[in-house]
């Protein structure tokens, strides 16, 4: 995410004054614009058939971050998922008032009919003083937000080499959480260490790789997989059960965090969806993939309509092959 947050950090500047507005902005909009039936109440998922193109086999829910619309604001991420048939949103809690704001986002979800599948914490470089300077206030407060909009998973950073107290009783603090916010996933996040002219040092304690301190529950990032060198199929065996959320994007092995449309770089993305039934993975997907060089916003929404059909192809072959591999044991149960 170092990727983003530079990028974020140039942008401010230019988009701050929208992201002020983003729901007043489209709110004269939204004003006028018949609310969609079946949509989300109190985080409810809408019916079926309420988000054009899903597929009704799918299993996993393929979720839209809201990073992968940057530059435009949160909400616009709301309509592009309303409009490509996403199942959901994850919203990435930045500088953006819209993003901070439960009462903004509820509007959001009742007017487009797309629910918040997930929160991720303000753990940027530029989200430090998100909310407060205290980390720990920061995730309880994106805890209190997934709550309020029906949520089940916060994706967490490990902490920053730098963040000593925070660091020191970053397992424990988890555990705490879990037990104030029970329904929440709190989900760290595999980073990557950074390379600068040939040298190499990791900005996270204890390290980039949250499996070599072990949490209840993970979030696998390909895109991040592929910035450090590392097997995303090996990794999601070392999380095993834990494994809560996946970030989809593709990367080349680049010394950046590249958040790629999926067949551009070259990681295991279709392999790892196509390995989630047989993993019983039970978690949500969300598209993050960086679409800020997009030249137009067709260009931007046709990069992400990719990205979800590709999700969606992997996933019911997933799905497809566990039915099949269920239906021997159901039988020799003699339950079919």
């Amino acid at each position: 995410m170092l990727c983003l947050a530079g990028c974020f950090a140039r942008a401010v500047g230019r988009s701050g004054g929208r992201a002020g507005r983003a729901v007043a902005g489209r709110g004269g909009r939204a004003g006028r614009r018949p609310r969609r039936a079946g949509g989300v109440r109190g985080g409810a998922p809408a019916r079926q058939q309420d988000y054009p193109g899903r597929v009704a086999s799918a299993r996993t829910p393929v979720l839209l971050s809201t990073s992968s619309v940057f530059p435009e604001p949160t909400s616009a991420a709301f309509d592009v998922a309303a409009s490509l048939g996403y199942d959901g949103i994850e919203v990435m809690v930045w500088t953006d008032p819209v993003s901070q704001d439960v009462s903004a986002l509820k509007v959001l979800t009742e007017h487009y009919g797309v629910r918040v599948g997930s929160v991720h914490a303000p753990c940027l470089l530029i989200t430090q003083r998100v909310w407060s300077p205290d980390p720990w206030e920061r995730l309880r407060r994106s805890a209190v937000l997934a709550t309020e909009l029906g949520a089940s998973t916060v994706v967490v950073h490990p902490p920053f080499s730098w963040q000593r107290e925070y660091a020191r009783g970053f397992g424990a603090g988890l555990a705490r959480l879990g037990h104030t916010f029970p329904g929440i996933a709190f989900a760290v996040e595999n980073m990557y260490p950074v390379r600068v002219r040939g040298r190499e040092f990791v900005p996270y304690h204890p390290g980039w790789d949250p499996t070599r301190t072990g949490y209840d529950a993970y979030t696998l990032d390909l895109s991040h997989c592929a910035a450090a060198r590392n097997d995303a199929l090996v990794m999601a065996d070392a999380m095993g059960s834990a494994l809560a959320h996946i970030h989809l994007g593709d990367g080349t092995g680049e010394a950046r965090d590249e958040h790629l449309v999926p067949g551009r770089g070259n990681q295991p993305c279709a392999e790892l969806l196509s390995s989630l039934a047989s993993r019983r993975f039970a978690g949500s997907v969300a598209v993050e993939v960086a679409t800020r060089r997009a030249g137009s916003r067709d260009v931007r929404r046709a990069d992400l309509a990719q990205t979800l059909a590709f999700a969606r192809e992997h996933l019911a072959s997933a799905s497809t092959v566990d039915t099949e591999l269920a239906g021997p044991r159901l039988r020799s149960d003699g339950l079919s």
